[in-house]
């Protein structure tokens, strides 16, 4: 009876045994992820956006704020902290402390509640990455296995990276670096030694240690760290005495967050090619220039104050506003705002905004002409016509009649001054002497897309973007050569340092002598035409306004010798303006404004414009004008006697 009373317990105890080991190899393999997410170690990092100068624009993060740091770059004096502070006997014990376990127990027992805690700083980092808070028998056992694990494979120094990029300190930062930034701007190896017991308080509390929130409770905490060092010989009386009495000042924000409609247009841009723009660690550099950036927001919210002040009825919340710079040579966007408050709205109205141009198309019409043979002296007739729209019935039949902005017609006037003038009929009576089909074709060869095909083009009807109309105006900015609009210069991957530039791109659409024609007619636009409001002293301008039906649009398109700057101003809602807020009136006060400061910013801007080879002058009817071979002098004007030179 006893044998079998003995072999049963044989049986069971075996039984026990290969559950037991069972168990405890299913909790083995179980936990293969875990620690291969720890020892292949690749967490989420944020990119970092800077102006073409290196000044730091904005950081953004698609799952977790988090700067990376190798061991080498660690200070010592935050090792020796966190270590004091956590994990005393760190490069003794196997990863797991079991001297500390059992303290800890027998504590607990003789308390009748949980009062010290025995986790090295390898179960922390298995903790934060993979397993949860929730406290179980099974969780423990698996933490103690990953950690054993872990500290198998990996060196103590590899740990100690992993847990100080890995932690959360609140505020959104995770890992040593991140905060260090984030709540004292500074670097690692500037941090003083109170910052850094700040820092170490935060893994026990990140929340209620968050310096931002609760100063003192941190203060107090980091002083009881700098306690313990002193207490153990890790720093000298003086140095604690020195630290006791320092109140670090701690900010709210990482980065006060700038051209941000320009960041968002980069991240747009650069998400196809790289899918883990968010979360790879890239530095992202753009061609923006933190100066001119400042100064044309403050030029757009000044004209949406001003404009509001000028009319009463105008809707706060509807009017906005839109400004590209660029060089139109490299294509670099020097500035970008694309509305009066991001805040209120971040619909980028540069790039996502398609509105009617107005008038502002019509230097593209008359360079069409121009390249046909037309002269700037040429004649153009001024008057009125009226067109007939079928319909369905003739009672159905509708009938356009355009008009000039003055309400007049002044016969035959040159294609120079219909256009410093913006003179609608005088447009729209060169279109039909020209042909509408060859306007059109001229308009797609500069790659205007997806506008009517009727006479309606004349005066601007097609929409078209800022970002967009900036492209356009290159090929006359820019003596005939197309510049693509480029936003990002460089990204650099900073987990390898490999770095990925963008090119400029350029396409050749006209010759420069011709660009140079429409150059010289829009200078006159600026001197004493509709855009005389954006006139500056001490620097050649070249510009053109636009203004749409209802005045709904309000444009101004203008350039100096190496800056070109779109500026658009009207209602969301596409509700008018007001009676008489036209382009000159409404945007190219902006200009003004804007490249008066410009000029105090950058004194080394370009003055004057180049005038190419191929451009010649006549004179006609007492005065100089411009020609070139494919813009001969206009026969029917010449006198015999006059001069060519």
């Amino acid at each position: 009876m006893i044998k079998k009373i003995f072999a049963g317990f044989l049986i069971l105890l075996l039984i026990l045994v290969l559950a037991g080991a069972g168990y405890a190899l299913y909790l083995y393999n179980s936990t293969r992820f875990a620690s291969a997410k720890i020892i292949y170690y690749n967490p989420p990092l944020s990119a970092r956006f800077y102006d073409r100068n290196g000044n730091l624009l904005d950081v953004r993060f698609s799952k977790e704020n988090r700067f990376y740091v190798k061991y080498k770059d660690i200070p010592p004096r935050v090792i020796e902290t966190l270590l004091a502070t956590e994990d005393t006997s760190f490069f003794e014990h196997p990863g797991v402390n079991f001297n500390a376990i059992l303290r800890a127990i027998i504590k607990d027992i003789k308390a009748g509640k949980k009062v010290e805690g025995a986790s090295t700083i390898t179960q922390q980092l298995v903790r934060n990455i993979y397993l949860t808070r929730k406290k179980t028998i099974e969780r423990k056992i698996k933490e103690i296995i990953i950690s054993l694990k872990v500290e198998h494979y990996l060196t103590k120094e590899q740990i100690l990276e992993r847990y100080l990029n890995q932690i959360y300190l609140g505020h959104g930062y995770y890992g040593i670096k991140t905060a260090a930034l984030g709540y004292f701007h500074k670097p690692l190896n500037e941090l003083s030694l109170k910052e850094i017991a700040m820092l170490i308080a935060l893994p026990k509390g990140p929340s209620l240690y968050d310096p931002t929130k609760h100063y003192e409770l941190n203060l107090k905490r980091a002083n009881w760290i700098l306690k313990r060092m002193y207490s153990i010989g890790w720093i000298t009386e003086s140095e604690y005495r020195n630290a006791l009495l320092e109140t670090p000042k701690v900010y709210k924000q990482m980065v006060t967050p700038k051209a941000q409609y320009a960041v968002d247009t980069a991240i747009k841009q650069l998400k196809k090619e790289f899918p883990n723009l968010l979360s790879g660690g890239y530095d992202i550099h753009l061609s923006i220039d933190l100066p001119t950036q400042k100064a044309a927001e403050n030029a757009v919210k000044w004209n949406y104050e001003r404009l509001l002040k000028k009319n009463k009825k105008l809707d706060p919340n509807q009017l906005n506003g839109a400004l590209i710079t660029i060089n139109q040579q490299t294509g670099d966007v020097l500035a970008l705002v694309g509305g009066v408050d991001y805040e209120k709205s971040k619909f980028n109205r540069v790039t996502q905004s398609r509105r009617s141009v107005g008038s502002a198309i019509k230097p593209f019409i008359y360079q069409i002409a121009l390249n046909l043979g037309y002269n700037p002296a040429s004649m153009i007739p001024d008057i009125s016509r009226t067109f007939k729209i079928p319909g369905d019935t003739p009672e159905e039949d509708k009938y356009w009649k355009p008009k000039n902005y003055e309400k007049n017609t002044l016969g035959l006037i040159t294609l120079r001054q219909a256009l410093v003038h913006s003179r609608n009929l005088a447009t729209i009576n060169l279109v039909m002497s020209i042909g509408l089909d060859r306007i059109i074709k001229g308009l797609e060869e500069f790659g205007f897309k997806n506008f009517p095909h009727d006479m309606s083009i004349a005066l601007g009807s097609l929409g078209v973007s800022p970002w967009n109309l900036s492209k356009y105006y290159t090929i006359i900015s820019n003596y005939g050569v197309k510049t693509y609009p480029r936003l990002v210069l460089k990204v650099v991957n900073t987990k390898n340092n490999e770095t990925i530039e963008f090119k400029e791109k350029h396409e050749q659409i006209q010759p420069d002598y011709q660009a140079y024609l429409m150059i010289n007619i829009m200078q006159d636009v600026v001197k004493k035409g509709t855009g005389r409001k954006a006139r500056v002293n001490g620097i050649q301008i070249a510009g053109k306004t636009g203004t749409t039906n209802k005045y709904r649009d309000a444009w101004f398109c203008g350039f100096t010798p190496n800056t070109e700057t779109i500026i658009w101003f009207g209602n969301d809602n596409s509700a008018s303006l007001g009676k008489g807020m036209s382009g000159g009136v409404v945007s190219a006060p902006v200009f003004k404004r804007y490249y008066t400061k410009l000029l105090q910013i950058h004194p080394e801007l370009l003055r004057e414009f180049k005038v190419p080879k191929g451009v010649k002058y006549f004179e006609i009817n007492g005065h100089k004008e411009l020609f070139t071979k494919m813009s001969p002098p206009p026969k029917q004007e010449l006198k015999e006697e006059a001069p060519i030179f």
